[in-house]
Parts: C-alpha cells; sequence; structure tokens
C-alpha cells in the first residue's frame, strides 16, 4: 500500500507543479504560443477551467490555478489521513501543510529556472523555447538582484544571489512556517 501512496505522492507532485508553473506563465503574461506554453494549458485545463467559476481571476493571478494545485496537494493528505484512520478536526490543518508544499514547489520551480538559465547562458541556447519560458518566468524574480548587484567584468553574481535567497528562505523560513502549522495537525 505504501508503494501505492508514494506513486500518488509523485504524480500529484508533478501535477501541482505543472498547475503552478501554469499560474506562473499567466501572471509573467508569457508567450502563450510558446509550444510548451500550449501544451502545458491543454493538460491543466481539465482540472482548471471548472473552478473558473469559483475562483475568477484577479489580474494576471490565476486563482483557479492556484487554487487547483492547493486543493490537489490537500488531497494527497486526506487520502493518507483516510487510509491511516486518523481523519478528523486535524484535516484543516493539512491545508496549511499542502500551502508549505507549494511554496516549497514555488522555491524549486524558481531554483531550477535560475539554474537552466545560468547552464544556457553557458551552452548558448537562449533562443530555445523552453529557454525563453524560463526567461520569462524567472525574470521578474530576478530584476532586483540585477539592480543591486553589479556585474563583474563579464560575470553575473545575481543569478548566485538569487540561489542563496531562495536556500536561506528553504531551510530557515520554511522550517518555522512548519513549526507553526505543527500544533495545528494534533
Amino acid at each position: 500500500m505504501s508503494g501505492i501512496v508514494s506513486i500518488l505522492k509523485i504524480a500529484i507532485d508533478i501535477y501541482a507543479s505543472l498547475l503552478l508553473i501554469r499560474v506562473l506563465l499567466q501572471l509573467v503574461q508569457a508567450d502563450f504560443f510558446n509550444p510548451i506554453s500550449q501544451t502545458l494549458f491543454k493538460v491543466t485545463s481539465p482540472v482548471v477551467e471548472p473552478l473558473r467559476g469559483i475562483f475568477p481571476t484577479i489580474g494576471n493571478l490565476n486563482t483557479a490555478g492556484l487554487a487547483a494545485a492547493l486543493l490537489l496537494k490537500w488531497v494527497y493528505w486526506l487520502i493518507v489521513l483516510t487510509l491511516s484512520g486518523l481523519i478528523g478536526p486535524q484535516m484543516l490543518g493539512y491545508l496549511a501543510v499542502a500551502l508549505v508544499e507549494l511554496l516549497g514547489t514555488l522555491i524549486d520551480i524558481y531554483f531550477w529556472g535560475i539554474f537552466i538559465l545560468v547552464i544556457s547562458s553557458w551552452v548558448g541556447t537562449a533562443s530555445h523555447p523552453t529557454v525563453r519560458l524560463v526567461t520569462q518566468i524567472v525574470d521578474p524574480y530576478m530584476a532586483p538582484f540585477r539592480r543591486i548587484i553589479p556585474n563583474i567584468g563579464m560575470i553575473d553574481l545575481s543569478p548566485m544571489v538569487a540561489i542563496f535567497t531562495l536556500m536561506i528562505v528553504r531551510d530557515r523560513l520554511m522550517p518555522q512556517l512548519v513549526g507553526v502549522i505543527q500544533p495545528l495537525l494534533g
């Protein structure tokens, strides 16, 4: 049974990541006609479109996609609690766990996005559709670092500082959030 739960966890994490990337693409108004954007929208539409009536888009923020990702992560915990026979009032606390997990996924998306951009700048594949899309997602996060940290000759240190910032949030702030949530779980 734990093997099936592990596979379910992986599938939910992947799909929630795709939903979150969709939210980011819409938030930054990335190229909708990019083939990767098109595929991502087609894969996530069956879950996002039914939720649009409940969660309207606010500005560029697709709240339906965000809610879908959060609910998907929460459903995993509800399944685990049900299988463990622990379903009860603490199940609402697991909504907060799902939110923290989604924040972790967001950090991972930006971490790997920056990593992809750094590698592509070395290899010279900046015009590839995937790299262009990653650039559109990561640039708003990178912009403040690029304004503050000057280049040293041809070396841009801002990606390193941006990654260190993500690591600090993941390693220092997220455990504190988990500590705040822990009492809610019973």
